[in-house]
């Protein structure tokens, strides 16, 4: 089969690759659609130290079942299928207690980071582990499908936030998951949403993504403003999605007392983190890891047009161009979102 490899950093060739070989509770996916998440792009460059080369990125995929395992019964050639991004065993402590995101045998799809290596979904074919499909809706696309991944991510950090209807929500970096955090927060009964940029532009789809009002991260009054919008207490709940000690410090600074701070983006190993705001205050502070079983909710939203997820779609192109389009994702080449690989 075809696939695209990193053969070294920087370097991604599209070439033959032997076929995967299923085991007897996997199915063989013929990928029909692979976006490019931000942090294959960082893979792509070795900063993150998770894409070892040589591998095959990508876990933002979907496609059509080609073959089934011998164990499998529930699964038939021809079903048309996304699949969670997260491989994980279900004899696990924490699969068994209902956190399968945090097993300690779980691996990531398109991940090399060193202990293992676990091809991904820029390839012509992919063996899944059953337990992860799900089926998409016959009125939703397998580019839209391959957007499954990045909403759900962003669900997940709303559900472990407890958000309760009026609450008052800031956000923290109006990136793909950012703005998928503002339209699921407008779902979840948020009262109102304050989002907060590095970037004129980015703010600009955050109010058209349905944020209430938006700032420039620079704003020097930008805690004066949050302040005067929050009846001079600060927000419920705020999420960081960039992975910065800058901005995890404005997401701390923008919370009331005894509010929450869900950090979702890690771009840093290791922050500046205001310990003595965080204890005195009595703040909670949540981390929010992937995927827990919100696979099936974002697919429903689709289904039934809850949730839009064209809008942030810019292209969609051959994967033979791969290696055309990591570089301009990893140059900021015209204000790309996401980016859609077609075997």
């Amino acid at each position: 089969m075809k696939a695209l490899v990193l053969e070294d950093y920087n370097k991604l060739v599209y070439k033959d690759v032997p076929d995967p070989v299923i085991l007897a509770n996997e199915v063989l996916v013929k990928v029909k659609a692979c976006g490019i998440c931000g942090s294959d792009v960082h893979g792509f460059d070795g900063s993150t130290g998770r894409r070892i080369p040589p591998m095959i990125m990508g876990h933002e995929a979907s496609g059509l079942i080609a073959e089934t395992g011998k164990d499998v019964k529930a699964w038939k050639k021809g079903d048309r299928v996304t699949f969670d991004s997260t491989v994980y065993t279900l004899d696990d402590w924490y699969t068994l207690e209902g956190m399968y995101n945090l097993s300690d045998n779980r691996e990531v799809l398109g991940v090399s980071p060193g202990t293992y290596k676990r091809d991904g979904a820029f390839a012509e074919y992919i063996a899944i582990p059953q337990h992860i499909l799900y089926k998409i809706p016959e009125n939703v696309s397998f580019e839209q499908a391959a957007m499954v991944e990045a909403v759900a991510v962003a669900l997940h950090s709303i559900n472990i936030s407890g958000i309760k209807p009026g609450d008052k929500c800031v956000l923290v970096g109006v990136g793909m998951i950012g703005t998928f955090i503002l339209k699921l927060l407008n779902i979840s009964g948020a009262s109102s949403i304050i989002a907060i940029d590095i970037s004129p532009k980015h703010l600009e789809l955050a109010e058209k993504s349905g944020a209430s009002h938006s700032f420039l991260s620079t704003d020097e009054k930008l805690n004066e403003k949050i302040l005067t919008l929050t009846k001079n207490r600060g927000a419920d709940i705020a999420f960081e999605a960039v992975g910065k000690s800058t901005s995890v410090n404005i997401a701390i600074d923008a919370i009331r007392k005894g509010g929450k701070a869900v950090l979702v983006g890690n771009i840093s190993p290791e922050i500046d983190f205001p310990l003595q705001k965080v204890v005195t205050r009595e703040l909670k502070v949540l981390g929010s890891c992937a995927i827990r079983g919100e696979y099936d909710v974002v697919l429903n939203l689709l289904e039934t047009g809850k949730i839009k997820v064209d809008d942030q779609i810019s292209v969609v192109a051959p994967l033979s161009e791969g290696d055309v389009w990591f570089n301009k994702l990893y140059r900021k080449e015209g204000e790309l979102n996401k980016v859609i690989l077609v075997p």
